[in-house]
């Protein structure tokens, strides 16, 4: 692997271990909250290729779904 390849996953890694130690104080319902955005920013990211518009629409719409779901 290349250095900057390394350093992407390095990045990564540690962001997503701090994002799922935040969780750790949060209600139920703002863990679904949360996990409903990441999941919906996901998928909007996929479906658009990317596009900040998709990606920021599709963890809108996750965001509140999650929030819903009890």
């Amino acid at each position: 692997m290349n250095m900057t390849k390394r350093l992407a996953v390095c990045a990564v890694t540690t962001v997503a271990l701090l994002g799922l130690g935040a969780c750790s104080g949060m209600s139920e319902q703002g863990r679904n909250t949360a996990v409903g955005a990441g999941v919906g920013a996901a998928g909007g990211a996929i479906l658009t290729g990317g596009s900040a518009v998709g990606t920021l629409g599709g963890a809108a719409v996750g965001g509140v779904i999650g929030h819903e779901i009890k």
